[in-house]
């Protein structure tokens, strides 16, 4: 949850326009909606791994690219999500669907569950969290958390209309969850003498960097042609989730 993309795509932004016109009627409008969710599923799932296999064509027998096992799951948050539903299984057919539902509380402004049906592998599976409008970001951090406890590992959020604040909002509230995942990465591996770790399709390094660094004091005390001289080896831990 940590990037965000905007995708920018020619036919998207055509569309988004489309639904944005105020004479635009209910029918043109549904039909946009899950148009659009396609051409975002097509860029989404772009990062997905593949593997090679052998098959059997009509002349003879060669090795071609398939999904490497990859278990999808759409979850649309009610009801405007569902919109979106449709599109997204149009390019991914074998994903299973998932449902939130959250209301806005009057009072205190902030999301309540009235509804969560998630398929039961959901914890192996990667989520699309959709939902065409992200106005303030508290629906959308809710259910993404709500998949956290249920042990989702892969989520992310598609939405067609983004509010700044709501962008600014899910950075935020879910900066500190990815900064506490890392730290407990982190110490797993120093407790187990490991630099690396790898899971189903991500691969986790903490381990020393050796690097060159200027050493600016000496450089102010000399001139910029010979600053090479006074260039020293330091090593550090970076830490790289892949």
């Amino acid at each position: 949850m940590s990037r965000v993309t905007v995708m920018d795509h020619p036919l998207i932004q055509h569309k988004i326009g489309i639904i944005r016109r105020k004479e635009v009627g209910s029918k043109d409008f549904r039909q946009m909606i899950s148009e659009i969710a396609m051409l975002m599923c097509y860029e989404a799932t772009r990062n997905l791994k593949l593997q090679d296999v052998e098959i059997e064509t009509p002349i003879c027998t060669t090795r071609v690219k398939e999904l490497r096992g990859k278990k999808l799951a759409v979850v649309p948050i009610l009801r405007a999500g569902l919109g979106m539903v449709d599109g997204m299984l149009q390019m991914i057919p074998a994903a299973k669907v998932g449902h939130i539902g959250l209301y806005r509380d009057p009072a205190t402004k902030e999301p309540v569950e009235y509804y969560c049906k998630l398929p039961e592998d959901c914890a192996e599976r990667e989520a699309f969290v959709v939902d065409p409008m992200l106005a303030t970001g508290g629906s959308a951090v809710e259910a993404i958390r709500m998949l956290q406890e249920k042990g989702v590992k892969n989520i992310h959020f598609m939405c067609i209309i983004a509010a700044p604040e709501g962008v600014k909002r899910m950075q935020e509230e879910l900066a500190t969850e990815i900064e506490a995942i890392q730290d407990e990465l982190k110490a797993h591996m120093d407790t187990h003498g490991m630099d690396t770790l790898l899971g189903f399709d991500w691969r986790i390094t903490w381990k020393p960097v050796t690097s060159n660094r200027l050493d600016s004091t000496a450089l102010k005390k000399e001139l910029p042609d010979i600053a090479a001289r006074f260039m020293k080896q330091t090593t550090a831990r970076r830490f790289v989730l892949a």
